[in-house]
């Protein structure tokens, strides 16, 4: 406990604070986010090419897709522990590194293993419970989805933290989940509004600049709609690919220092309540002289 106190994201924050605070911790901690994020972003960006889109793009049947699904569960399945896993590692080294002068980029991805099993159990679960939360969100229509997934996601940004800082007990690290992610809930929900708002506008406009080279590529693909193949060959050019790992390696690192920062507020929330609850508390440790009855007084002397 007193160890996450001298966190630098430790503090009751308010937006201007939080704010302040990602951009300082994303700043100061720059070359190792990136470069962990530079790896995340390769291998994601690289395992596109272990499917056969040309394939995948002219499946008009959809019994065949959902075979053609089946038969490649395994490499699915494999990219998708790999994404979950590389979270856990940017979220060990938000963590760790101001903590820990040993802690580094290497360290942190053998270090942060113990942590995958109870993760991915948890996350299983979550995705189970949110999917009844969608489907409720989609009576409310678009604006209920919309609201429901900023809820589901304001909630996951909260595991990995309480995880790492409290223990990977799963059913504590569920309970606690929801109870740190409601305390503050408006605020909570606001602020991570706003940072998924600055992550898409900023990501549009990345996406934006990348993609001029290869516009003229684009518009002609769009031009004969019946050239699949070049469609494909554009999207997995490999200088392409390369410079969209590298504005995605820019973004990654936003989302688990916020985490970070919705937690430690979350936290440093609580300990006040606590603090100032227990000072409340009335004095009742028994005194030597209440043991015994105090002498009568005298009568005075008129």
């Amino acid at each position: 406990m007193d160890k996450i106190k001298s966190h630098p994201l430790y503090r009751k924050h308010d937006l201007d604070s939080a704010m302040s605070s990602l951009w300082n911790f994303l700043k100061k901690h720059f070359l190792g986010l990136f470069f962990i994020a530079l790896i995340i972003s390769l291998i994601s960006q690289y395992a596109i090419l272990l499917f056969d889109f040309n394939k995948i793009l002219s499946i008009t049947d959809p019994d065949e897709m959902v075979d053609y699904v089946r038969s490649n569960i395994l490499p699915f399945a494999g990219i998708l522990v790999l994404s979950l896993y590389f979270n856990v590692v940017l979220s060990y080294f938000v963590l760790n590194k101001p903590l820990d002068s040993s802690v580094n980029v290497f360290s942190s991805f053998w270090r942060s293993l113990r942590y995958i099993i109870p993760y991915l159990i948890i996350i299983i679960i979550f995705s189970f419970v949110g999917s009844f939360v969608l489907v409720l969100g989609l009576l409310a229509l678009f604006i209920g989805v919309l609201f429901a997934l900023l809820y589901l996601l304001m909630i996951s940004f909260f595991i990995l933290p309480v995880m790492m800082c409290e223990g990977d007990n799963i059913g504590i690290v569920m309970a606690r989940t929801i109870k740190l992610s409601h305390r503050n809930f408006w605020a909570n929900l606001g602020w991570s509004a706003v940072v998924i708002l600055i992550y898409i506008v900023i990501s549009v406009v990345l996406s934006g600049i990348i993609m001029i080279p290869f516009t003229g590529s684009f518009i002609k693909a769009i031009m004969n709609p019946q050239d699949v193949s070049s469609v494909v060959d554009t999207a997995t050019n490999p200088v392409l690919l390369t410079l969209s790992a590298i504005s995605s390696a820019l973004l990654i690192p936003i989302f688990p220092v916020f985490a970070f920062i919705l937690y430690f507020n979350a936290r440093a929330r609580e300990d006040i309540f606590e603090a100032e609850n227990y000072s409340q508390e009335p004095d009742n440790k028994i005194k030597v002289e209440d043991l015994y009855s105090l002498p009568e007084k005298k009568d005075e002397e008129q």
